[in-house]
């Protein structure tokens, strides 16, 4: 898996960003060109936990919004597996999210689990100079916390030494 320090990869891709094939979208590193980036894989479409965690992001766009970063979620699956999905699951129907079709990316960041391929729950930070501040990925069946995701991207935006349990607004270590 691509780790803190690393390029993110360049990718071209196929993303669902509505509920019509007028909906279905090309992006590429530079549809985000200068902005922070939060991308965040999951295994499959049509399962139980991802939708939650997609929710639970496409409900904080606003909070990434206010910190100049676009979030973008993702699966091996095809656009159309994801625009299928959209339309089926009543939930998933008002994302302000793409959602990406990713095999080839997924492989490049070394995120497939190799025995389901699917990908891993991994999530990355991704600065606006394309470069990875951070990395996680979880067990398939393990959702991510979304608000600790933005505390992170907050400690990070900050350039400064958070400690433990630091919240935005909190001290930072002077050194």
């Amino acid at each position: 898996m691509i780790t803190v320090g690393e390029q993110f990869p360049q990718f071209k891709v196929k993303a669902c960003n509505g509920l019509t094939n007028d909906d279905l979208i090309d992006l590429s590193n530079e549809s985000y060109e200068g902005k922070w980036k939060v991308f965040f894989f999951y295994p499959k479409d049509f399962t139980f936990v991802c939708p939650t965690e997609i929710v639970e992001f496409s409900k904080n766009v606003p909070e990434f919004e206010d910190r100049d970063t676009v979030v973008i979620g993702g699966s091996a699956d095809n656009e159309f597996c994801h625009l299928a999905w959209r339309n089926d699951h009543e939930d998933l129907r008002d994302l302000k999210l793409p959602l990406i079709a990713a095999p080839k990316l997924a492989r490049e960041l070394g995120i497939l689990d190799q025995e389901e391929n699917v990908c891993l729950r991994a999530t990355f930070i991704v600065d606006p100079h394309g470069v990875v501040q951070y990395a996680a990925a979880n067990n398939l069946s393990v959702g991510r916390n979304v608000k600790e995701i933005i505390r992170i991207l907050d400690a990070i935006q900050s350039d400064e030494l958070c400690p433990c349990n630091w919240n935005k607004g909190d001290a930072t270590i002077k050194v």
